[in-house]
């Protein structure tokens, strides 16, 4: 077997991409999107009829002109996710706009109004996870959406104060992000590169992973923004992973033996179960300025990338 089959046998695989023929090539279980990945497939000639039914539904419902480009997007990002769950057996991942990562309500609002509109289109809720940015309002949403039998992926998570408050939260995934991890320390240590076992993305989630499972939490780990094949293979076990086309390529074209570095029946902690309220929650992220820079980095890109698709959706 090649290395991306191996890593199936002991790791769920998710499609980082909306790329229909790259989703086909390499089987995976789930896929992801949000609002850059939805902005690249929207290039694509395969979703050129999507954007024209995204528009026309728009126009139908009606509303100011915010109103319309919101009911654009969530109907866009529906039609995308509905293409591709015609392709993978499990669930997939579709994002609340990042604009809303500060405000309990209205991603809570946002959430159901998706979920809605999958529902329409004779998708069970139980297919798709919602993403929320990991702040402290967004967790709060997904608490209250899990409640509801809405499943949540809580995304843009760089600290572990953030993994901590998800899993008190009762959140059904997090998707801690590895690569923008290793992008900061190797800017900040000033390094071209980590020993794969040394990557601090890659610690991070380790850790991550051994709190949950020596713990007894439910919460699913879901690596996530790899930037090398190396941080795949140390995470080998990891419940699952969001791998981009190209390093799923690489991993299949490679025939090495591939072993399983994390697992569930033998895990170690020094990570005391905490439950944090707000104050330490904020506090404890705030302490972490890789995390506090990266998070509010990632919703500034994220809700960049929304205006730039509403800028396509609003044009003829």
């Amino acid at each position: 077997m090649n290395q991306l089959e191996q890593l199936q046998q002991f790791t769920t695989l998710v499609a980082d991409t909306g790329d229909i023929d790259a989703i086909r090539q390499y089987t995976p279980e789930d896929a992801t999107t949000n609002p850059s990945l939805i902005l690249k497939a929207v290039s694509l000639p395969h979703y050129q009829p999507q954007l024209a039914l995204a528009r026309a539904f728009a126009l139908s419902e009606g509303g100011d002109a915010q109103q319309q480009l919101d009911n654009a997007s969530d109907k866009l990002a529906v039609l995308i996710g509905k293409e591709i769950l015609g392709i993978v057996p499990g669930r997939i991942s579709t994002e609340v706009d990042a604009r809303l990562s500060f405000d309990t309500p209205a991603s809570i609002q946002r959430a159901r109004k998706i979920i809605g509109l999958y529902e329409q289109d004779g998708i069970d809720r139980k297919r798709i996870l919602i993403k929320l940015a990991s702040t402290w309002e967004g967790i709060q949403a997904a608490a209250q959406l899990e409640k509801e039998g809405i499943n949540c992926n809580l995304t843009l998570l760089f600290s572990f104060a953030q993994a901590q408050a998800c899993a008190d939260a009762g959140v059904f995934l997090i998707s801690p992000f590895v690569g923008r991890i290793f992008d900061w320390y190797k800017k900040a240590d000033s390094v071209e590169s980590y020993a794969p076992e040394k990557d601090p993305g890659v610690l991070s989630v380790q850790r991550i992973f051994n709190y949950y499972k020596t713990h007894g939490f439910d919460t699913v780990v879901m690596g996530a923004s790899f930037r090398n094949c190396d941080q795949i293979r140390q995470l080998a076990g990891c419940d699952r992973l969001t791998i981009s086309p190209a390093l799923m390529e690489e991993l299949a074209n490679s025939e090495l033996s591939l072993t399983k570095t994390l697992d569930q029946e033998n895990t170690l902690t020094d990570d005391i179960k905490n439950r944090l309220d707000e104050s330490v929650f904020r506090w404890s992220h705030n302490h972490d300025p890789m995390a506090t820079e990266k998070l509010a980095e990632g919703i500034r890109l994220f809700a960049a990338d929304q205006i730039k698709l509403e800028h396509i959706l609003s044009s003829n």
